[in-house]
C-alpha cells in the first residue's frame, strides 16, 4: 500500500476536526530536507475556546516547541485550506520554506485572496506557495461540513 502524501495526512486531520464539530482544516509541517513530519494539527477553536487555534498555528507552535527554535526555515507546510491573514503572518514570522494548500478561500484567505500577506512590502519573509493540492477533496470537506451545519439549524 502506498504511503499517504503529506496533503492526505492534512486531510485526515481535517476529517478529525469535522468529527469534533470544528471547521475541517488540517495542517502538517514537514522538514523539507528529511521529509520527517514535525507536527500535525487540525482546527481547535471551539474545543480550546481560542480564536487563534487554527491548524497552521497549532502545527507551527508544536514544531517550534519540539525544536526549541523560534523559526523553522527548512519546514514546509501542507494545509487543506488557503491560510487566513493571521496564519499567513505566522507562516512569515516562522520563516517557513514552502506552503502547499488545498482549497482556495476567496472570503477568508490571506495568501492569494484578501490582503495577500506575502505580497505586501512589509512582509519580511515570503515562502514559496503552491495551491490546489487535493483541492476537490479539501473543498468537499468544507462544503459538506457547512451544509450539515445549515441543515441542523433549519
Amino acid at each position: 500500500m502506498p504511503r499517504p502524501t503529506y496533503m492526505q495526512l492534512a486531510l485526515a486531520e481535517a476529517e478529525q476536526a469535522a468529527a469534533l464539530g470544528e471547521v475541517p482544516v488540517g495542517a502538517v509541517l514537514v522538514d523539507g530536507a528529511s521529509g520527517e513530519v514535525l507536527a500535525a494539527a487540525h482546527n481547535r477553536t471551539e474545543t480550546d475556546r481560542d480564536p487563534t487555534a487554527h491548524a497552521e498555528l497549532l502545527a507551527i507552535r508544536e514544531a517550534a516547541a519540539k525544536s526549541g527554535a523560534p523559526r523553522l526555515p527548512g519546514a514546509d507546510l501542507y494545509v487543506t485550506l488557503e491560510p487566513c491573514p493571521m496564519c499567513a503572518t505566522a507562516i512569515s514570522f516562522a520563516r517557513l520554506r514552502r506552503v502547499y494548500y488545498g482549497a482556495g478561500d476567496p472570503k477568508g484567505g490571506g495568501v492569494e485572496h484578501g490582503p495577500r500577506i506575502f505580497s505586501q512590502p512589509t512582509c519580511h519573509h515570503r515562502p514559496e506557495v503552491y495551491g490546489g493540492f487535493e483541492e476537490a477533496r479539501a473543498g468537499a470537506l468544507l462544503r459538506d461540513f457547512f451544509q450539515r451545519r445549515r441543515e441542523a439549524t433549519d
